[in-house]
């Protein structure tokens, strides 16, 4: 698996070098065009509409994914940061310290190749991390560069003008010198097949044109964490302190699974592009295994709470201000709360309940991710990590004890700082656990 040690990172703009000649696509239709993909675009510029007309599923699975909402245009969180840091994701000529913007070899790898920050001036721009973008990716060479700088995101791949397929059903090549000149690319006279552009011709599907789109085998690729690792390895800010890490805590791990396992299971032959992580309520409650035991002991309720990690990686990881948050309630027979390990959020009154990455400036104090000088303290749970924690609890009144443990986007001081710039569905915490005990 290509996945690299940590070196200190230094924000750089997309190499000169991947922007070398791409796919000019044969087709000239109108429903083309209004797709996103005429005769004289890239491959690049294909929206994932196109795909859509044969693998509706798939794209319904991806439209209401992260990735297909990974632009400033769309997730607020990602777009709040971009403002502040970079501008308008709307505006041409946007730059990030001097620079182009970098957040965008990710968030919106199309527009990244075309060098443009107007993330609204074609679909493919605004759709993020669609179907193009990784299905084009034909190597993943690590993200360390040969300048000690790190290529973050496409900087990461070499990529191509044909379509990456992830094994048996993206093998055309014995199909297509059987099919002669059947656009259908079948020999079984299965007439209910819809035409097959991967064959590298343009065909009419439902009254559509789509363009030629030829399809190579590269499970390599596509069927590894080398599919992930260009964006969700690790970054650091322009003071070379760790952001994230994924990939190295994933290393540390020594797990055998690979990143598309948990986050693109295979059900029925086809993977899950949903894509799965900390914006999905299913995927966390997954995430951990969680439980409590509570036993009175005279005129004392001892309660031990245990949370282990299922996951090859920090608990939460990604983005440094992921964290969780741990919150304990007594009540009495009628339901009334006699004691609470915090009132209201924990982090100042039980900090073992608050489990996070502390950035720190130059004299130890927390501060925002890019101003950061060092990392703090981290009491994440670790990969796999199994961890109890305990409270004594005055039993006078108390029936029932009832433990939940939250999952939050944002550290408070964010939510707080950013106000209605973000929704307040995406900042409250997300119940993802919880465990009661009757006394």
């Amino acid at each position: 698996m290509s996945l690299i040690k940590k070196v200190p990172v230094v924000l750089s703009a997309i190499s000169v070098s991947l922007l070398g000649s791409l796919f000019i696509i044969n087709s000239a239709s109108a429903n083309a065009k209004a797709a996103g993909s005429s005769a004289d675009e890239s491959i690049h510029h294909i929206s994932a509409t196109v795909c859509k007309t044969c693998h509706k599923e798939t794209y319904k699975q991806w439209k209401g994914s992260m990735h297909a909402n990974s632009t400033a245009l769309k997730d607020p969180i990602h777009g709040a940061f971009y403002r502040k840091v970079a501008g308008a994701p709307d505006k041409e000529g946007v730059k990030y310290a001097k620079d182009y913007p970098v957040c965008l070899q990710c968030h919106a790898p199309n527009a990244a190749k075309d060098k443009t920050t107007k993330l609204d001036a074609k679909p493919a721009y605004s759709e993020g991390v669609n179907c193009i973008a990784c299905h084009t990716l034909k190597k993943f060479n690590g993200i360390q560069g040969k300048d000690g700088k790190l290529n973050l995101g496409l900087q990461a791949y070499d990529y191509t003008d044909k379509i990456q397929g992830t094994g048996r059903n993206s093998n055309h090549l014995l199909t297509a010198l059987k099919a002669g000149g059947d656009e259908f690319g079948f020999t079984d006279g299965d007439d209910d097949k819809k035409p097959n552009p991967h064959l590298g011709k343009p065909v009419t599907v439902d009254g559509k044109d789509i363009p030629a789109l030829p399809m190579e085998s590269n499970p390599t690729q596509l069927r590894t964490s080398d599919a992930c690792m260009g964006c969700h390895d690790k970054r650091s800010n322009a003071h070379g302190v760790p952001l994230c890490a994924t990939g190295d805590e994933y290393i540390a791990s020594n797990a055998k699974a690979d990143c598309l396992s948990c986050h693109m299971p295979t059900s029925g032959g086809k993977s899950d592009h949903t894509m799965g992580g900390g914006h999905s309520l299913a995927m966390l409650q997954r995430s951990v295994v969680f439980s409590m035991e509570s036993k009175k002991e005279g005129a004392t309720i001892k309660s031990v709470i245990t949370m282990q990690n299922k996951q090859p990686h920090t608990m939460p990881t990604g983005a440094p201000f992921r964290n969780l948050h741990l919150k304990v309630t007594a009540y009495d027979k009628s339901g009334n709360v006699v004691w609470e390990n915090a009132k209201g959020h924990p982090g100042k009154t039980d900090k073992q309940a608050y489990l996070r990455l502390v950035l720190v400036d130059d004299k130890g104090k927390p501060t925002a991710p890019p101003t950061a000088k060092a990392q703090g303290a981290d009491n994440r749970l670790k990969a796999f990590e199994k961890r109890e924690l305990s409270y004594d609890i005055p039993a006078k009144d108390v029936v029932l004890v009832r433990s939940e443990l939250y999952y939050n986007l944002l550290w408070p001081g964010l939510v707080k700082k950013f106000g209605k710039k973000i929704p307040a569905d995406v900042t409250a915490p997300k119940l993802i656990a919880a465990s009661e005990n009757a006394l």
